[in-house]
């Protein structure tokens, strides 16, 4: 296992993939969370300034920070998704899979390496998201002299459990390539699901209580609900009660590991040349 976990981490280094990746993740929640941090700064400084905004509908105080640190999990966990998709998308592109398998002809000794490693690069990306928004949101919040909130304990639990949900988006990314071995289907399928159906499906079930009870179990709400704050509470989405921190990690879990089941009962016992 050891060996075959330091393979995994030598296929992701020498490659381009993981920094680009990290690059688009830092500008992704780097302009997010500045962005909104210097806009809800003008609005609480000047509720008038871009058009009467109510001051009530103005997030302040101990909600402000968390919710701009948050964008490094509510939105940039498509990061760490991708990076573990494509750890396994691309071997069998790129006709690798054989020469591993030859190397460690324990399958699921392979697949195994391939979650504990994206677990730690999933971690790495969260640490790097967070730096991002963290840096990015202090900064603006800073600049209209707001609470930053770095000095409260809260605060440092939420980004300690931001980059556990970000090590967990890494392992389901694994469980999607081994389901979805093709890697432009896997690519459009997670791109589709993070960034369009998922988060129109929470607005949408948001609108009756019932169906918000459901849709608090998709991942992104679970993983909300382990990060403990989220932009899509303050768009409306969260109408049903979340899930407890550590119900969310659960669920995130959860589907991790099924994903694994059924990619490991399925393609990753079949033949691949």
């Amino acid at each position: 296992m050891m060996r075959a976990l330091a393979s995994e981490l030598q296929k992701v280094f020498t490659t381009r993939i993981w920094w680009v990746l990290a690059i688009l993740l830092v500008a992704y929640v780097a302009l997010m969370s500045g962005g909104l941090g210097a806009m809800f700064g003008l609005l609480a400084t000047d509720p008038e300034a871009l058009g009467g905004t109510q001051q009530g509908a103005i997030p302040t105080g101990d909600q402000l920070a968390p919710l701009l640190y948050s964008f490094a999990s509510s939105v940039g966990y498509v990061f760490p998704v991708l990076l573990g998709a494509l750890a396994v998308t691309s071997e069998f592109r790129h006709r690798t899979l054989t020469q591993t398998f030859l190397v460690t002809p324990r399958r699921g000794t392979v697949l195994g390496a391939k979650f504990a490693s994206q677990l730690g690069f999933g971690a790495g990306l969260g640490v790097i998201g967070f730096a991002a928004a963290v840096g990015a949101g202090a900064g603006a919040l800073s600049l209209w002299g707001l609470d930053t909130a770095l000095d409260a304990s809260d605060t440092w639990a939420l980004i300690g459990r931001g980059v556990l949900a970000m090590a967990l988006w890494g392992a389901i990314g694994v469980g999607i390539g081994s389901v979805i071995p093709n890697q432009v289907a896997a690519i459009v399928i997670v791109i589709a699901f993070t960034q369009f159906v998922e988060p129109v499906l929470r607005l949408v079930a948001s609108l009756s209580d019932v169906t918000a009870n459901v849709a608090k179990f998709l991942p992104g709400a679970a993983s909300d609900a382990l990060v403990g704050a989220s932009f899509y509470n303050l768009a409306g989405m969260g109408a049903s009660a979340p899930l407890e921190w550590w119900q969310g990690g659960l669920v995130l879990g959860g589907i991790a590991l099924v994903l694994a089941i059924i990619g490991g009962a399925t393609t990753w016992r079949r033949d691949v040349s």
